[in-house]
């Protein structure tokens, strides 16, 4: 009876939407409307056939995360293809499965006090878009955060429910990044690994070599995890070292400090982590962090790195690169106080809602310091600030960056926990190697801004999905021994 009930509603409906939609197409004469009853009919079958390959889908993300390019459709528009693509294409999928299933979003997510960080910063970027200088920029940039969070986030929940599942993670971001690097090591041979060399071997697959680095260099942590779990019994390990090899190799060959940084600090990571000193190091850090800014800002110390047009260059070669380095006369240093000034400036003319997520770049000019500027300051591809925690207070306020920090310590402490309860070893192992990973986008990103972007973006916010998902299987194991 309520069946036949039902069927007899969608019946009324589907004749409902036919009159309608064929009334209005012959009073406006636009014919196209008449196929609305049409696309009634055949979207639910269209979405079941979808939704069931949302799985394959989410796997794909992964394979294209390292493979993707940057596609420019109009000269103020781009898109990260095809990953950005499939981002937006699995929120939608999955928002469209909480409308006909609304029991599908999983609870322990949204009981998770990082899954709520995340919304409290999502409802603060809304609060500083209506103050924003640019109020379409900041629109943007929050559905951009909203389609990044869904499928790194919410859906791991779903599709790493097991030691295989994880597994398939781990190879379907490792293989794809093995053909770049091995692809972009015999390009750069032709060059013979020179240090301007490098920046003619990443076309399409990365902007430039700091971005090719710092993934390069997180996905080496990721490859050592699938090494240690590897038993020395199994054939294919020997790949895995001959894996190893190389991308320290490329890891050597890209030329950025940034990542080789971020490798020693991913090493320190573990240690300490291992030795459960990460809440002391994280108090130890912060107020590292207040003391040389407070010195920095005291009596304008800051000026004291102005750079010397005679001295400041860009070196083509490694040796002079790291000694300019060494003594703050790199050019690319130079640009950075150039930037962090401005940034710093405009902090104080906004600090608390900001200029509004996405308004650096529009608006950064007007507070830069003459003393610092160099022949690259014009700044034609448009980058930003080049430290994403002064980025995050220019754009979002104090309060944004103070949400994003204490989103990295939460991460951190909840790594901590996790490993030293952990029992089963793959989960443990595999909660170290998060912490590496997320200690590393904190180093890269004290020198540029890539939590927006789809290469480093992707595995910070993955780290956050895979912290959910290994806390319930800590709850899990706990159950289990309690039995």
């Amino acid at each position: 009876m309520l069946k036949a009930i039902q069927q007899q509603k969608k019946y009324w409906i589907a004749v409902t939407i036919f009159i309608v939609t064929g009334t209005v197409a012959i009073v406006l004469e636009q014919p196209l409307l008449l196929a609305l009853p049409f696309l009634y009919i055949i979207m639910p079958i269209i979405f079941s056939v979808v939704i069931h390959k949302i799985e394959k889908i989410f796997w794909l993300l992964f394979i294209t995360l390292p493979l993707s390019t940057e596609l420019n459709i109009t000269p103020s528009l781009g898109i990260d293809f095809p990953d950005e693509l499939l981002l937006m294409l699995l929120t939608g999928l999955f928002f469209l499965s909480i409308k006909f299933r609304p029991n599908l979003f999983p609870i322990e997510v949204l009981k998770h006090p990082l899954f709520l960080m995340i919304v409290l910063q999502l409802f603060w970027v809304l609060v500083c878009t209506f103050f924003a200088v640019n109020q379409l920029l900041s629109i943007k940039f929050f559905l951009a955060r909203i389609w990044f969070n869904i499928p790194f986030v919410v859906l791991p929940q779903f599709f790493l429910q097991s030691i295989n599942q994880f597994k398939k993670l781990a190879l379907s971001l490792l293989i794809p990044m093995s053909v770049v690097v091995i692809l972009c090591l015999i390009r750069h041979s032709y060059y013979q690994f020179s240090f301007e060399g490098i920046k003619n071997t990443l076309s399409p697959f990365f902007r430039n070599h700091v971005t090719y680095s710092a993934m390069l260099v997180c996905l080496l942590a990721v490859l050592w995890c699938v090494r240690k779990l590897t038993p020395k019994t199994k054939t294919y390990r020997l790949w895995l070292n001959w894996g190893l090899v190389i991308g320290f190799i490329a890891l050597f060959f890209a030329y950025s400090r940034g990542a080789w940084a971020a490798l020693i600090i991913g090493v320190f990571t573990a240690i300490i982590i291992h030795y459960k000193m990460k809440g002391k190091f994280l108090i130890v850090t912060t107020i590292s962090i207040a003391f040389s800014v407070g010195w920095l800002t005291y009596n304008n110390h800051y000026v004291r790195f102005a750079p010397d047009y005679q001295h400041t260059i860009f070196h083509s070669e490694l040796g002079e690169h790291l000694q300019s380095t060494t003594s703050l006369k790199d050019l690319s240093n130079a640009e950075r106080f150039y930037r962090w000034v401005a940034g710093a400036k405009m902090f104080t003319q906004r600090p608390f809602t900001g200029f509004g997520p996405n308004n650096f770049y529009a608006n950064y000019k007007n507070y830069t310091a003459d003393i610092f500027k160099t022949y690259v300051s014009d700044n034609p591809e448009h980058s930003t600030v080049h430290n994403y925690y002064l980025l995050t207070a220019v754009e979002q306020g104090f309060i944004g960056l103070l949400l994003f920090y204490l989103l990295l310590c939460m991460m951190f402490l909840h790594i901590q926990r996790l490993y030293n309860i952990f029992k089963n070893n793959f989960y443990r192992t595999v909660t170290l190697t998060t912490g590496i990973v997320i200690s590393m986008i904190a180093i890269i990103n004290s020198m540029s801004d890539m939590i927006e972007t789809d290469k480093i973006g992707s595995l910070f916010w993955l780290c956050i999905g895979v912290i959910i998902v290994l806390d319930q299987k800590l709850k899990d194991e706990k159950d289990s021994i309690a039995l």
